[in-house]
């Protein structure tokens, strides 16, 4: 499968999970339903893995850096974007979350020696300042100590993921098998949520409601094993750090469903947010060094090489 597609798949799925995770809130703790949907995510994956032939058999150390990997990307991560909504809009979450595309820069600098170069810079502050003007409303209500609590869960879940993504790029460097590697860490990462659940004296309800059940369902095959499969792909050929800018691009589909659905309102700094992310995007994942040759501006090309 190409990269674009990929990339849009992801992005289109991540998209929409902003909506059914809304049909989540109610009778079940968050964390429980964290647990739910990455217990069944990781049955899911490993049952298609066993049908495909895929080794099933990881060693040791495979299982302990996948483990390592599901417990930050699927479990803590997950479990504190959902408490962090219970404090703050989700807007704003999803202005904290494209943090990520900043801290996937920097960590793949850190962890793995990659120069920090100016595309990569341009490209993430172009998209956090776009996602900030999208939902600026939101951002100027942050005030008292349950939204700040909200903001730092929201930063949190990013740092959290970011690492998870550094630990995955790891295991697709030294080759972990790539669909059983997410399998198994999607199983730790809903245990933990399970557990954390149990030891916070929450009860471990189930909602049989069809709503309930329909969006579980949708965010286990879809926003689990679907997109993440594409994501981990995507990131196994480019990278942490470029792969990450679906961060900045999901929001902007979630917006759009928005619209469609929930009635947003659009306003001038809507549409500059927006234009901010798009010209972002295109600088982190086209060509433009190559395009800026070809129209006799070598200089500026030379500077996002």
């Amino acid at each position: 499968m190409p990269n674009s597609l990929l990339y849009f798949a992801a992005t289109l799925i991540w998209g929409s999970t902003w909506l059914a995770i809304t049909f989540q809130y109610g009778a079940v703790p968050a964390s429980a339903s964290v647990a739910y949907r990455f217990l069944l995510a990781g049955m899911l994956m490993l049952g298609w893995c066993a049908l495909r032939g895929e080794r099933l058999r990881l060693s040791l150390a495979e299982l302990r850096w996948s483990a390592f990997q599901g417990v930050l990307m699927f479990g803590l991560s997950y479990m504190l974007v959902y408490e962090a909504e219970h404090h703050i809009a989700s807007g704003l979450m999803a202005v904290l979350n494209s943090s990520m595309v900043l801290l996937n820069v920097l960590g793949m600098r850190l962890a793995f020696g990659r120069a920090l170069d100016t595309k990569s810079l341009l490209g993430a502050g172009l998209g956090i300042l776009g996602i900030a003007l999208v939902f600026w409303p939101e951002l100027s209500e942050v005030r008292g100590a349950s939204s700040w609590l909200g903001v730092a869960c929201g930063l949190g879940a990013a740092l959290l993921a970011s690492i998870g993504n550094l630990v995955a790029q790891r295991n697709r460097n030294l080759a972990v098998p790539l669909l059983p590697g997410i399998g198994y860490g999607m199983l730790v990462g809903g245990t933990t949520a399970l557990l954390l659940t149990v030891l916070s004296g929450q009860p471990l309800v189930f909602d049989w409601r069809p709503q309930y059940l329909a969006s579980l369902l949708y965010l286990a095959v879809f926003g689990s094993v679907v997109a993440f499969a594409c994501y981990l792909t995507l990131m196994g050929r480019i990278g942490a750090a470029r792969s990450g800018y679906i961060a900045v691009a999901v929001p902007i589909v979630a917006l759009l469903l928005s619209g469609w659905f929930e009635g947003f309102v659009w306003r001038s700094w809507t549409f500059a947010g927006i234009a901010c992310a798009v010209v972002g995007n295109m600088i982190m994942l086209l060509d433009v060094a190559g395009w800026l040759r070809k129209i006799g501006l070598a200089r500026l090309a030379a500077r996002l090489a």
